[in-house]
């Protein structure tokens, strides 16, 4: 067993760990690594200092919905966009303008986005959306039909770069890239995320490194 002492111990197999993981790892599965017990001050001081470590490099170390990861910062996307043989998946604005509904109202059944968008809501925007693990049917409203309720996922805000749904930009900055032409998830919400953080109110929104 490789001997841990010192806290730059501690820090090289969590970044070890991080770097390998295929999605976000959450802190109770960080608790696992080691034999020593610490606790969350000074799990946070350990990760607090990794992040600072890897601050100004091509990927930061970053808190998500789910759990700590390695991901790209955007300005680097560009270039890992080159090396990839398929392009990122493009949608089209019904279902952009359906997700934002959701993100921004939920939970929501089918009629409360119908309602809102003024056009009837194929059940294959929904099935595109369930399919990509960005909303999920989170209950049922206490009405005749008792119709599904809508909510975005934990995968919706990793996939983002949030912690949590208050860290998404304002309504009013997607809609303004969506009339712009830009029909990518990436494109539109974490666009408008990345920005937002520039200025000090929200996360990075950016895919992961894996």
């Amino acid at each position: 067993m490789l001997p841990l002492h010192t806290p730059e111990d501690f820090k090289r197999v969590i970044e070890t760990v991080l770097l390998v993981a295929a999605e976000p790892v959450p802190l109770s599965e960080l608790k696992r690594l080691f034999d020593q017990e610490f606790d969350d001050d000074t799990w946070h001081a350990l990760l607090d200092d990794l992040r600072r470590d890897w601050s100004g490099r091509g990927v930061d170390l970053v808190r998500l919905a789910s759990g700590w990861r390695f991901q790209t910062r955007p300005e680097y996307l560009v270039f890992i966009d080159r090396l990839k043989n398929e392009k990122a998946p493009k949608y089209s604005r019904a279902v952009m303008e359906t997700l934002a509904i959701i993100a921004y109202r939920q939970p929501v059944t089918r009629g409360d986005i119908e309602e809102i968008r003024g056009v009837a809501v194929s059940p294959s925007i929904l099935k595109t959306l369930e399919a990509r693990s960005w909303i999920d049917a989170v209950g049922h409203r206490d009405a005749p039909g008792r119709p599904a309720l809508y909510a975005t996922t934990p995968t919706f805000l990793d996939d983002l770069g949030l912690r949590s749904l208050t860290e998404l930009p304002p309504l009013n900055e997607i809609e303004r890239v969506m009339d712009l032409g830009q029909s990518t998830i990436t494109e539109a919400f974490a666009l408008e995320t990345a920005r937002s953080e520039g200025s000090g109110t929200a996360g990075a929104g950016n895919t992961g490194t894996g």
